[in-house]
């Protein structure tokens, strides 16, 4: 296993911390989270896109997305949209992200039923390597597994792959 792949671990039965190292300097990885035109390219498990992209980054804003199945080995996956917003809490370029996530509409309106989560994402300059640690807390125990059952940690690694691959075509 390369000294690249993710770690992940779990603290106080509701937060799910994530660690990974990149190849790439730490302002061209902070890029990859603030601009729509990159994060289409990575952003999501194999297979799918991201149709609708729209990003107001800075304290506040939201960004508001659509990932799409494009890959028809899915099966039932093939064709099925999934929409989802983040409100930005804090934002230290090109140190920090903070933001609330939610499952939402086409609309843009906040899906009730599903959990919401605060994630925090770090990003420390190794001297042209970047250290990526997200903290994702989620409302508790329950809803932090609920997303684990519907494959949220194959879902991320998978997208951080992408982004590792993104980050090897551009830099």
């Amino acid at each position: 296993m390369s000294n690249n792949a993710m770690v992940s671990r779990v603290e106080n039965d509701r937060v799910l911390m994530l660690e990974r190292v990149f190849d790439a300097p730490r302002d061209l990885v902070f890029k990859m989270f603030k601009e729509p035109e990159h994060l289409k390219h990575w952003w999501g498990p194999k297979g799918w896109e991201l149709p609708v992209c729209s990003v107001d980054f800075r304290p506040g804003g939201v960004w508001h997305y659509c990932m799409k199945c494009v890959d028809q080995n899915q099966g039932d996956f093939y064709g099925m949209e999934s929409w989802g917003k983040s409100v930005y809490k804090e934002i230290v370029e090109p140190e920090l992200i903070s933001q609330i996530d939610y499952f939402s509409d086409a609309e843009g309106n906040t899906n009730e039923s599903m959990p919401s989560t605060e994630i925090t994402i770090e990003f420390i300059d190794l001297g042209g390597r970047t250290k990526l640690v997200s903290r994702a807390e989620y409302v508790s125990a329950e809803a932090l597994k609920t997303v684990m059952d519907m494959g949220m940690l194959q879902g991320i690694t998978e997208t951080w792959k992408r982004l590792e691959e993104h980050l090897n075509e551009v830099k």
